[in-house]
Protein backbone atom coordinates (compact mmCIF):
# COMPACT_ATOMS: atom_id res chain seq x y z
CA UNK A 1 0.00 0.00 0.00
CA UNK A 2 2.70 2.34 0.91
CA UNK A 3 4.14 1.54 -2.43
CA UNK A 4 1.31 2.53 -4.51
CA UNK A 5 0.29 5.78 -2.44
CA UNK A 6 4.36 6.55 -3.06
CA UNK A 7 3.84 5.83 -6.86
CA UNK A 8 0.39 7.83 -7.10
CA UNK A 9 1.90 11.23 -5.49
CA UNK A 10 5.05 10.58 -7.59
CA UNK A 11 2.30 11.75 -10.63
CA UNK A 12 2.91 15.20 -11.21
CA UNK A 13 -0.61 15.27 -12.32
CA UNK A 14 -1.94 13.69 -9.32
CA UNK A 15 -0.32 16.27 -7.16
CA UNK A 16 -1.11 19.45 -9.08
CA UNK A 17 -5.26 18.42 -8.86
CA UNK A 18 -5.13 16.98 -5.28
CA UNK A 19 -3.44 20.15 -4.04
CA UNK A 20 -6.37 22.38 -5.73
CA UNK A 21 -8.92 20.31 -4.16
CA UNK A 22 -7.43 20.12 -1.03
CA UNK A 23 -7.35 24.22 -0.91
CA UNK A 24 -11.13 24.56 -2.16
CA UNK A 25 -11.57 21.86 0.51
CA UNK A 26 -9.55 24.07 3.36
CA UNK A 27 -11.51 27.50 2.30
CA UNK A 28 -14.81 25.89 2.67
CA UNK A 29 -13.93 24.21 6.21
CA UNK A 30 -11.99 27.25 7.23
CA UNK A 31 -14.08 29.96 6.43
CA UNK A 32 -17.41 29.28 7.91
CA UNK A 33 -15.16 29.37 11.19
CA UNK A 34 -14.66 33.03 11.23
CA UNK A 35 -17.82 34.40 9.45
CA UNK A 36 -20.68 33.08 10.93
CA UNK A 37 -23.31 34.82 9.16
CA UNK A 38 -26.15 32.87 6.87
CA UNK A 39 -25.74 32.57 3.58
CA UNK A 40 -29.01 33.52 2.28
CA UNK A 41 -28.75 36.45 4.86
CA UNK A 42 -30.13 40.11 2.98
CA UNK A 43 -27.16 42.43 3.75
CA UNK A 44 -27.58 45.33 1.10
CA UNK A 45 -31.23 46.94 0.47
CA UNK A 46 -30.43 47.14 -3.75
CA UNK A 47 -28.58 44.27 -6.19
CA UNK A 48 -25.23 43.34 -7.21
CA UNK A 49 -23.29 45.56 -4.66
CA UNK A 50 -19.82 45.67 -6.44
CA UNK A 51 -16.97 44.61 -4.78
CA UNK A 52 -15.18 46.87 -2.07
CA UNK A 53 -14.74 48.27 1.38
CA UNK A 54 -18.40 49.09 2.93
CA UNK A 55 -18.07 51.82 5.47
CA UNK A 56 -20.88 53.64 7.33
CA UNK A 57 -21.27 57.16 6.04
CA UNK A 58 -22.95 57.61 9.76
CA UNK A 59 -20.17 56.65 11.58
CA UNK A 60 -17.49 57.93 9.25
CA UNK A 61 -19.23 61.38 9.78
CA UNK A 62 -19.13 60.91 13.90
CA UNK A 63 -15.52 59.23 13.65
CA UNK A 64 -14.32 60.42 17.12
CA UNK A 65 -11.20 61.71 15.33
CA UNK A 66 -11.13 63.42 12.03
CA UNK A 67 -7.54 64.09 10.21
CA UNK A 68 -7.01 66.82 7.67
CA UNK A 69 -5.33 65.89 4.67
CA UNK A 70 -4.03 68.90 1.93
CA UNK A 71 -3.86 65.83 -1.28
CA UNK A 72 -3.12 68.71 -4.38
CA UNK A 73 -5.45 65.71 -6.46
CA UNK A 74 -7.91 65.21 -4.39
CA UNK A 75 -10.20 67.70 -5.87
CA UNK A 76 -9.40 66.37 -9.62
CA UNK A 77 -9.23 62.88 -8.66
CA UNK A 78 -13.14 63.17 -7.06
CA UNK A 79 -14.21 65.66 -10.23
CA UNK A 80 -12.49 62.62 -12.75
CA UNK A 81 -14.31 60.15 -10.97
CA UNK A 82 -17.77 62.07 -10.68
CA UNK A 83 -17.21 62.45 -14.40
CA UNK A 84 -18.21 59.18 -16.29
CA UNK A 85 -17.59 58.63 -19.93
CA UNK A 86 -21.10 59.38 -21.09
CA UNK A 87 -21.24 63.13 -19.30
CA UNK A 88 -17.48 63.39 -21.34
CA UNK A 89 -19.47 62.81 -24.28
CA UNK A 90 -22.34 65.39 -23.29
CA UNK A 91 -20.44 68.10 -22.27
CA UNK A 92 -18.78 67.84 -25.72
CA UNK A 93 -22.24 68.08 -27.25
CA UNK A 94 -23.27 70.65 -25.76
CA UNK A 95 -19.71 72.49 -26.21
CA UNK A 96 -19.91 72.07 -30.06
CA UNK A 97 -23.61 73.45 -29.63
CA UNK A 98 -22.21 76.71 -28.03
CA UNK A 99 -19.94 77.48 -31.03
CA UNK A 100 -16.79 75.83 -29.10
CA UNK A 101 -14.42 73.78 -32.02
CA UNK A 102 -14.08 70.42 -31.67
CA UNK A 103 -10.00 70.23 -32.02
CA UNK A 104 -10.64 72.28 -28.45
CA UNK A 105 -12.04 70.03 -26.56
CA UNK A 106 -10.61 67.35 -24.73
CA UNK A 107 -12.80 65.13 -22.57
CA UNK A 108 -9.87 63.44 -20.98
CA UNK A 109 -8.58 67.08 -19.55
CA UNK A 110 -10.95 67.09 -16.79
CA UNK A 111 -9.98 71.14 -15.85
CA UNK A 112 -10.38 72.35 -19.02
CA UNK A 113 -13.60 70.65 -20.25
CA UNK A 114 -14.87 71.94 -16.91
CA UNK A 115 -13.49 75.21 -17.35
CA UNK A 116 -15.22 75.47 -20.94
CA UNK A 117 -18.23 73.58 -19.42
CA UNK A 118 -18.81 76.55 -16.62
CA UNK A 119 -18.15 79.65 -19.07
CA UNK A 120 -20.81 78.18 -21.66
CA UNK A 121 -23.48 76.24 -20.09
CA UNK A 122 -26.63 78.13 -19.65
CA UNK A 123 -30.23 76.20 -18.56
CA UNK A 124 -32.09 78.41 -20.45
CA UNK A 125 -30.66 78.71 -23.58
CA UNK A 126 -33.51 77.17 -25.83
CA UNK A 127 -31.38 74.23 -28.58
CA UNK A 128 -33.40 73.01 -31.27
CA UNK A 129 -33.54 69.44 -31.20
CA UNK A 130 -33.20 68.99 -27.15
CA UNK A 131 -35.85 67.15 -25.78
CA UNK A 132 -37.11 68.10 -22.12
CA UNK A 133 -35.38 65.17 -20.57
CA UNK A 134 -32.35 65.79 -22.04
CA UNK A 135 -32.62 69.71 -20.83
CA UNK A 136 -33.40 68.09 -17.68
CA UNK A 137 -29.96 65.67 -17.42
CA UNK A 138 -28.01 69.07 -17.75
CA UNK A 139 -29.02 70.76 -14.72
CA UNK A 140 -28.75 67.76 -12.77
CA UNK A 141 -25.28 67.22 -14.25
CA UNK A 142 -24.34 71.23 -13.81
CA UNK A 143 -26.22 71.59 -10.35
CA UNK A 144 -23.43 68.08 -9.22
CA UNK A 145 -21.14 69.70 -10.74
CA UNK A 146 -21.32 72.96 -9.04
CA UNK A 147 -21.31 70.98 -5.68
CA UNK A 148 -17.61 69.29 -6.15
CA UNK A 149 -16.00 72.47 -8.12
CA UNK A 150 -16.99 74.49 -4.48
CA UNK A 151 -14.47 74.82 -1.91
CA UNK A 152 -17.14 74.51 0.59
CA UNK A 153 -17.85 72.07 2.56
CA UNK A 154 -21.07 69.65 3.72
CA UNK A 155 -23.12 70.84 6.41
CA UNK A 156 -24.22 68.75 8.68
CA UNK A 157 -27.68 70.19 10.16
CA UNK A 158 -30.50 68.64 12.69
CA UNK A 159 -33.66 69.46 13.63
CA UNK A 160 -34.48 71.78 16.90
CA UNK A 161 -36.59 69.60 18.95
CA UNK A 162 -38.72 72.56 20.06
CA UNK A 163 -38.70 74.45 17.06
CA UNK A 164 -38.98 72.18 14.53
CA UNK A 165 -36.41 73.91 12.35
CA UNK A 166 -32.94 72.57 11.17
CA UNK A 167 -29.86 74.13 12.90
CA UNK A 168 -25.86 73.38 11.62
CA UNK A 169 -24.63 71.22 13.70
CA UNK A 170 -21.24 70.75 12.21
CA UNK A 171 -19.40 71.11 9.00
CA UNK A 172 -17.47 68.35 6.62
CA UNK A 173 -14.87 70.02 5.09
CA UNK A 174 -13.77 68.29 1.31
CA UNK A 175 -10.27 68.11 3.00
CA UNK A 176 -11.75 66.31 6.18
CA UNK A 177 -10.33 62.47 6.16
CA UNK A 178 -11.53 59.62 9.07
CA UNK A 179 -8.77 56.05 9.21
CA UNK A 180 -11.56 53.79 8.54
CA UNK A 181 -9.68 51.34 11.85
CA UNK A 182 -11.80 53.87 13.73
CA UNK A 183 -14.88 54.06 12.18
CA UNK A 184 -17.41 51.51 14.08
CA UNK A 185 -19.43 49.52 11.15
CA UNK A 186 -17.22 48.51 8.21
CA UNK A 187 -18.07 45.68 6.37
CA UNK A 188 -15.55 44.26 3.61
CA UNK A 189 -17.46 42.31 0.49
CA UNK A 190 -14.79 40.67 -1.34
CA UNK A 191 -16.95 39.77 -4.25
CA UNK A 192 -19.72 42.61 -3.61
CA UNK A 193 -23.59 41.36 -3.28
CA UNK A 194 -26.15 39.63 -5.71
CA UNK A 195 -29.31 40.22 -7.09
CA UNK A 196 -30.95 39.83 -3.81
CA UNK A 197 -27.92 41.99 -1.85
CA UNK A 198 -26.47 38.97 -0.54
CA UNK A 199 -22.34 38.13 0.38
CA UNK A 200 -21.43 36.65 -2.59
CA UNK A 201 -18.34 35.16 -1.05
CA UNK A 202 -19.89 33.90 1.91
CA UNK A 203 -23.17 32.56 -0.32
CA UNK A 204 -20.00 30.94 -2.71
CA UNK A 205 -18.28 29.09 0.06
CA UNK A 206 -21.74 27.42 1.55
CA UNK A 207 -22.79 26.61 -2.58
CA UNK A 208 -19.27 24.88 -3.13
CA UNK A 209 -19.79 22.72 0.10
CA UNK A 210 -23.27 21.83 -1.06
CA UNK A 211 -22.49 21.09 -4.44
CA UNK A 212 -19.75 19.16 -3.25
CA UNK A 213 -22.02 17.05 -1.28
CA UNK A 214 -24.23 16.78 -3.56
CA UNK A 215 -21.07 15.60 -6.47
CA UNK A 216 -20.12 12.76 -3.33
CA UNK A 217 -23.65 11.26 -2.74
CA UNK A 218 -24.42 10.91 -6.72
CA UNK A 219 -20.92 10.11 -7.48
CA UNK A 220 -21.10 7.16 -4.87
CA UNK A 221 -24.33 6.11 -5.86
CA UNK A 222 -24.08 5.47 -9.51
CA UNK A 223 -20.49 4.17 -8.73
CA UNK A 224 -22.18 1.61 -6.40
CA UNK A 225 -24.97 0.69 -8.82
CA UNK A 226 -22.53 0.33 -11.64
CA UNK A 227 -19.87 -1.50 -10.11
CA UNK A 228 -22.58 -3.83 -8.74
CA UNK A 229 -24.61 -4.43 -12.09
CA UNK A 230 -21.36 -4.62 -13.76
CA UNK A 231 -19.24 -7.43 -11.47
CA UNK A 232 -22.54 -9.04 -11.56
CA UNK A 233 -23.09 -9.28 -15.13
CA UNK A 234 -19.47 -9.59 -15.93
CA UNK A 235 -19.06 -12.52 -13.72
CA UNK A 236 -22.50 -14.40 -13.50
CA UNK A 237 -23.00 -13.87 -17.58
CA UNK A 238 -25.45 -16.10 -18.98
CA UNK A 239 -29.02 -15.01 -18.41
CA UNK A 240 -28.19 -12.55 -15.64
CA UNK A 241 -25.55 -10.39 -17.89
CA UNK A 242 -28.28 -10.35 -20.49
CA UNK A 243 -31.03 -9.21 -18.54
CA UNK A 244 -28.75 -6.31 -17.07
CA UNK A 245 -26.91 -5.03 -20.43
CA UNK A 246 -30.37 -5.35 -21.49
CA UNK A 247 -31.58 -2.82 -18.78
CA UNK A 248 -28.24 -1.04 -19.12
CA UNK A 249 -28.35 -0.81 -23.21
CA UNK A 250 -32.03 0.72 -22.26
CA UNK A 251 -30.84 3.45 -20.14
CA UNK A 252 -28.29 4.42 -22.73
CA UNK A 253 -30.95 4.87 -25.38
CA UNK A 254 -31.95 7.64 -23.62
CA UNK A 255 -29.59 10.55 -22.52
CA UNK A 256 -29.24 10.41 -18.90
CA UNK A 257 -29.24 14.37 -18.94
CA UNK A 258 -32.91 14.46 -20.43
CA UNK A 259 -34.10 11.58 -17.98
CA UNK A 260 -32.48 13.58 -15.18
CA UNK A 261 -34.70 16.67 -16.18
CA UNK A 262 -37.92 14.31 -16.86
CA UNK A 263 -37.56 13.00 -13.12
CA UNK A 264 -36.67 16.08 -11.46
CA UNK A 265 -39.70 17.83 -12.96
CA UNK A 266 -41.94 15.16 -12.17
CA UNK A 267 -40.82 15.87 -8.23
CA UNK A 268 -42.17 19.37 -8.28
CA UNK A 269 -40.08 21.98 -6.79
CA UNK A 270 -40.83 21.71 -3.06
CA UNK A 271 -39.98 18.04 -2.81
CA UNK A 272 -36.81 18.83 -4.57
CA UNK A 273 -33.77 18.87 -1.73
CA UNK A 274 -30.09 18.84 -2.47
CA UNK A 275 -29.92 15.20 -0.96
CA UNK A 276 -33.49 14.12 -3.49
CA UNK A 277 -31.17 15.78 -6.32
CA UNK A 278 -28.09 14.21 -5.51
CA UNK A 279 -30.32 10.32 -5.29
CA UNK A 280 -31.72 11.47 -8.61
CA UNK A 281 -28.40 12.37 -10.38
CA UNK A 282 -27.02 8.95 -8.96
CA UNK A 283 -29.81 6.84 -10.13
CA UNK A 284 -29.49 7.63 -14.06
CA UNK A 285 -25.79 8.37 -14.42
CA UNK A 286 -24.27 4.63 -13.23
CA UNK A 287 -24.75 3.70 -16.93
CA UNK A 288 -21.31 3.84 -18.06
CA UNK A 289 -19.37 2.71 -15.31
CA UNK A 290 -21.50 -0.42 -15.37
CA UNK A 291 -20.41 -1.48 -18.84
CA UNK A 292 -16.80 -0.64 -18.12
CA UNK A 293 -16.75 -2.59 -14.92
CA UNK A 294 -18.56 -5.25 -16.61
CA UNK A 295 -15.85 -5.22 -19.66
CA UNK A 296 -12.97 -5.38 -16.79
CA UNK A 297 -14.57 -8.31 -15.04
CA UNK A 298 -15.11 -10.52 -18.21
CA UNK A 299 -11.21 -10.45 -18.85
CA UNK A 300 -10.72 -11.58 -15.37
CA UNK A 301 -13.11 -13.87 -14.74
CA UNK A 302 -11.18 -17.02 -16.35
CA UNK A 303 -7.78 -16.14 -14.99
CA UNK A 304 -6.16 -19.00 -13.10
CA UNK A 305 -6.30 -17.40 -9.49
CA UNK A 306 -10.23 -17.03 -10.15
CA UNK A 307 -10.81 -20.17 -11.26
CA UNK A 308 -8.66 -21.98 -8.31
CA UNK A 309 -11.25 -20.10 -6.15
CA UNK A 310 -13.59 -21.82 -8.11
CA UNK A 311 -12.60 -25.19 -7.06
CA UNK A 312 -11.65 -24.56 -3.81
CA UNK A 313 -15.71 -23.90 -3.48
CA UNK A 314 -15.74 -20.41 -2.38
CA UNK A 315 -18.91 -18.82 -2.79
CA UNK A 316 -19.55 -15.70 -6.07
CA UNK A 317 -19.97 -13.62 -3.29
CA UNK A 318 -16.52 -14.37 -2.04
CA UNK A 319 -14.77 -14.68 -5.67
CA UNK A 320 -15.89 -11.57 -6.48
CA UNK A 321 -14.84 -9.76 -3.36
CA UNK A 322 -11.81 -11.56 -2.60
CA UNK A 323 -10.27 -12.26 -6.06
CA UNK A 324 -11.69 -9.79 -9.06
CA UNK A 325 -12.86 -6.46 -6.80
CA UNK A 326 -9.01 -5.68 -5.70
CA UNK A 327 -7.99 -6.10 -9.45
CA UNK A 328 -10.03 -3.34 -10.71
CA UNK A 329 -10.23 -1.25 -6.97
CA UNK A 330 -7.89 1.25 -8.77
CA UNK A 331 -10.28 1.54 -11.71
CA UNK A 332 -13.10 1.95 -9.24
CA UNK A 333 -11.04 4.98 -7.76
CA UNK A 334 -11.52 6.81 -10.72
CA UNK A 335 -14.34 6.14 -11.84
CA UNK A 336 -16.01 7.52 -8.51
CA UNK A 337 -14.29 10.77 -9.08
CA UNK A 338 -15.10 11.09 -12.45
CA UNK A 339 -18.89 10.19 -11.25
CA UNK A 340 -18.53 13.08 -8.13
CA UNK A 341 -17.15 15.34 -11.01
CA UNK A 342 -19.61 14.53 -12.99
CA UNK A 343 -22.58 14.81 -10.61
CA UNK A 344 -21.32 18.39 -9.72
CA UNK A 345 -22.14 19.32 -13.40
CA UNK A 346 -25.02 18.07 -13.71
CA UNK A 347 -26.52 19.84 -10.78
CA UNK A 348 -25.21 23.08 -12.16
CA UNK A 349 -26.59 22.39 -15.32
CA UNK A 350 -30.10 21.24 -13.81
CA UNK A 351 -30.43 24.55 -11.77
CA UNK A 352 -29.98 26.68 -14.58
CA UNK A 353 -32.55 25.53 -16.13
CA UNK A 354 -34.63 26.15 -12.69
CA UNK A 355 -35.11 22.32 -11.61
CA UNK A 356 -32.54 22.29 -9.00
CA UNK A 357 -32.83 22.25 -5.17
CA UNK A 358 -35.95 24.57 -4.06
CA UNK A 359 -34.20 27.93 -3.88
CA UNK A 360 -35.18 28.57 -0.34
CA UNK A 361 -33.17 26.03 1.20
CA UNK A 362 -29.21 25.94 0.88
CA UNK A 363 -27.53 28.17 -2.01
CA UNK A 364 -25.68 25.77 -4.35
CA UNK A 365 -23.46 26.76 -7.38
CA UNK A 366 -26.14 25.71 -10.41
CA UNK A 367 -28.56 28.38 -8.16
CA UNK A 368 -26.07 30.92 -7.87
CA UNK A 369 -25.81 30.90 -11.44
CA UNK A 370 -29.73 30.50 -12.08
CA UNK A 371 -30.17 33.66 -10.24
CA UNK A 372 -27.51 35.66 -11.91
CA UNK A 373 -28.69 34.71 -14.95
CA UNK A 374 -32.31 35.53 -14.47
CA UNK A 375 -31.74 38.79 -13.06
CA UNK A 376 -29.20 39.32 -15.98
CA UNK A 377 -25.97 40.04 -14.35
CA UNK A 378 -24.26 38.68 -17.47
CA UNK A 379 -25.76 41.60 -19.33
CA UNK A 380 -25.63 44.25 -16.90
CA UNK A 381 -21.72 43.47 -16.44
CA UNK A 382 -21.85 42.00 -12.80
CA UNK A 383 -19.51 39.90 -13.46
CA UNK A 384 -18.96 38.91 -9.47
CA UNK A 385 -22.29 37.66 -9.50
CA UNK A 386 -21.56 34.67 -12.09
CA UNK A 387 -17.95 34.44 -12.62
CA UNK A 388 -16.38 33.19 -9.24
CA UNK A 389 -19.08 30.57 -9.79
CA UNK A 390 -17.92 29.64 -13.15
CA UNK A 391 -14.55 29.71 -12.22
CA UNK A 392 -15.22 27.57 -8.86
CA UNK A 393 -16.90 24.85 -10.94
CA UNK A 394 -13.92 24.88 -13.20
CA UNK A 395 -11.49 24.32 -10.33
CA UNK A 396 -13.01 21.45 -8.97
CA UNK A 397 -13.87 19.67 -12.21
CA UNK A 398 -10.53 20.51 -13.08
CA UNK A 399 -8.96 19.14 -10.44
CA UNK A 400 -11.09 15.87 -10.12
CA UNK A 401 -9.57 15.16 -14.28
CA UNK A 402 -6.47 15.94 -13.08
CA UNK A 403 -6.55 13.57 -10.46
CA UNK A 404 -8.18 10.63 -12.24
CA UNK A 405 -5.56 11.35 -15.70
CA UNK A 406 -2.70 10.98 -12.89
CA UNK A 407 -4.16 7.61 -11.34
CA UNK A 408 -4.94 6.19 -15.12
CA UNK A 409 -0.58 6.87 -15.58
CA UNK A 410 -0.35 5.00 -12.25
CA UNK A 411 -1.99 2.16 -12.45
CA UNK A 412 -2.57 1.54 -16.91
CA UNK A 413 0.20 0.11 -17.81
CA UNK A 414 0.43 1.25 -21.53
CA UNK A 415 0.34 4.98 -20.19
CA UNK A 416 3.42 4.43 -18.08
CA UNK A 417 6.76 6.23 -19.21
Amino acid sequence: MKHIIRQVFHSGKFVVGFCIFVTILLVVIIYPLFITDSPLAILGQGTFFPPGIYVSTFDSINSPTTYTLDLNDAAAVRIANKLSSDDRLAIKDWLLVAGIPEDQIDITDTKKLLDQWSSNYDPKKNIPGMTNAKRNYFVRLDNSLKGLLSAEGAIIATKNPETGILEQTGIVNQSDYVNINQVASVRWLPLGTDNFGRDVLNELVKATVVSLQIGFVAGIIATLIGLTLGLLAGYIGGIADDVIMFITNLFTVIPSFVLLILISFSIGQEQRGAFTIAVVIGFTSWVWTARAVRSQVVSLRNRDHVNLSKLSGHSIVHIILTDILPYIASYVIMALILQISSGILAEAGLSILGLGPRTTDVPTLGLMMNWAMIYQAQILGKWWAYFPVLLTIALITFSMNLMNTGLDQVFNPALRD
